[in-house]
């Protein structure tokens, strides 16, 4: 097994992210400590078939039979977007070191010791003559973590020649749940699910309207927030409790925006993921220089003037310092399969509550 001296590895990493949008797929060099290069980067999305099968199998609830269905989605969507970045690249599995493949989580109660991603790591080995690091999760809620989130490592990795006197860094990332990460130098780093990402968002537009998602909060803008719905929702438990913390996608109770127009309900829960945010910087030791947003939360304009409009930050896409928001999650699980590979710690006292840094994940090899 590779030592923490090891030599950079070409690495890819995948990502199905709550959101359920679909496979994140992307090429990282890296010796698991600095990031050597970028490489390519692509989005398989999932069918409106294959996100029904993953919707019945999300919860603590779904059935062997839901979740069988659900892990042959995830698995087939993993592979065809390997093959299909190996093409894009003009790679050959011969040239990749590792797989990160974090699956699909389906269930993420870490107060009672659980978290469940779904996919078939053997499979997607074999079928792509990669070695696979997956279960990245499981070692950290067995030790106490949270479990989540985990790309944090990575973020510092990537934003220490950012931080400076000006002050510390957050990272932003707005996918189905939000979550961010402090950054004042590789050694001081906090990081905790924000509350709400996009999850809800999506889950109400596509059952009040037929549509996939609000685009560039389109809905949101034209609708008016019950401040009175808005308040209720802040008076979860979640916000008072100190980080570390994470929680599920379908965490919150969505009965409170029952009986909203489409455009009210989407403007109250816009109001939400937003005031979760800015309500996570009172967790900081130091407020950020500035707010850089990763996950397709980045894309909402409306969300990110009504976040902007709350912090004394500027609150900037991740694109504005040379990074790809659409890959940075996958590339995370590159980075982080490298890491397990070495044996370094993923996961840190104040980014997941575990006691101590720990390693994590399981090596599935293609042979």
């Amino acid at each position: 097994m590779p030592g923490p001296d090891q030599q950079p590895i070409l690495a890819i990493g995948l990502m199905s992210g709550t959101s359920m949008d679909g496979v994140d797929a992307a090429l990282l060099v890296t010796d698991g400590v600095g990031v050597e290069r970028f490489g390519a980067a692509l989005s398989a999305p999932y069918t409106p078939e294959d996100k029904a099968v993953l919707r019945a199998a999300v919860g603590g609830e779904a059935g062997e039979d839901a979740e069988a269905a659900a892990t042959r989605v995830v698995t087939d969507a993993h592979i065809q977007a390997v093959q299909a970045l190996l093409r894009l690249a003009g790679c050959v599995s011969e040239d990749i070191g590792v797989i990160g493949f974090h699956g699909h989580t389906i269930h993420h109660d870490p107060a009672k010791g659980v978290t469940r991603q779904i996919g078939d790591a053997a499979r997607l080995a074999a079928a792509t003559g990669i070695d696979v690091v997956s279960d990245f999760r499981a070692a950290d809620v067995a030790a106490g973590g949270q479990g989540a989130p985990l790309a944090p490592v990575f973020h510092a990795a990537l934003a220490r020649e950012l931080v400076g006197p000006a002050g510390p860094v957050a990272v932003l990332n707005l996918g189905g749940v939000g979550n961010v990460t402090w950054v004042e130098s590789d050694q001081r780093l906090l990081a905790f699910d924000t509350g709400p990402g996009c999850a809800l968002i999506d889950d109400w537009v596509r059952a009040s309207t037929g549509d996939a998602f609000d685009a560039d909060g389109a809905l949101a803008s034209a609708g008016v927030v019950d401040e009175a719905v808005l308040a209720a929702l802040l008076t979860d438990p979640y916000f008072l409790k100190a980080p570390p913390k994470s929680l599920d996608r379908d965490h919150f109770d969505m009965g409170l925006v029952e009986g909203l127009s489409p455009s009210d309900g989407a403007a109250v829960l816009s109001a939400f993921t937003a005031a979760a945010v800015v309500r996570s910087a009172t967790w900081f030791e130091a407020p950020p220089c500035r707010w850089l947003v990763t996950g397709g939360g980045r894309h909402n304009g409306a969300l990110m003037r009504a976040i902007a409009d709350q912090l004394s930050a500027p609150v900037e896409a991740v694109e504005a310092v040379g990074w790809d928001g659409d890959a940075l999650e996958a590339q995370a699980f590159a980075y982080l399969a490298v890491r397990s590979l070495a044996g370094m710690p993923l996961s840190f006292p104040l980014t997941t509550g575990v006691a101590a840094p720990l390693t994590g994940g399981r090596l599935t090899t293609a042979t």
